[in-house]
């Protein structure tokens, strides 16, 4: 995900580092915020791979900032992990929102929907975080008030994520 993260925002513009990091933490917040240590070895990784190029650009101080950007290798790389996301990306819901942060950079209509439509298939199976007897349990049936609310919650949410889905799906097709 952090590769998908970083290719996304320079695929939006240039930027050096602290940008870059800065973005990425408002993107994930504090449920995965990024560490220095994930971030510049994952630039390097990119940049050997030739996916970013780096170049060096006047600081706000004086000391010179390294400057990336996206080159086409890169641009085609975003394309295609916004076109095949993994399994994960569509069923972990802070994946997907990562994956609906960059899927406008996607230029095929249909290729977007066909991501929409592969959430909105997972969110149509029928799942429970919790069972009893092998049957999923529903919120009103919970006896612990702390799972009754992770339940209602999560229903809420996922209604309203599958009537977004469906408008987005229909207005992507035409």
């Amino acid at each position: 995900m952090l590769e998908l993260t970083i290719l996304g925002f320079l695929d939006e513009e240039p930027l050096h580092g602290y940008e870059l990091k800065e973005r990425i933490k408002g993107l994930s917040g504090h449920v995965r915020p990024v560490s220095d240590g994930a971030l510049y070895p994952a630039i390097t990784r990119l940049v050997k791979a030739g996916k970013l190029e780096q170049r060096t650009g006047p600081g706000s101080g004086a000391a010179p900032r390294r400057i990336l950007s996206l080159t086409e290798a890169g641009r085609a790389e975003l394309r295609e992990r916004l076109r095949h996301p993994k399994d994960v990306d569509i069923t972990d819901g802070q994946r997907f929102f990562t994956v609906l942060a960059f899927l406008g950079r996607l230029p095929d209509r249909a290729e977007q929907a066909a991501v929409l439509r592969r959430r909105q298939e997972f969110l149509n199976t029928p799942a429970s975080f919790f069972y009893r007897d092998g049957q999923p349990v529903r919120a009103e049936e919970s006896p612990d008030l702390f799972r009754r609310g992770m339940l209602r919650i999560a229903r809420a949410t996922g209604t309203e994520e599958k009537k977004w889905l469906a408008e987005a799906i229909a207005e992507l097709e035409g």
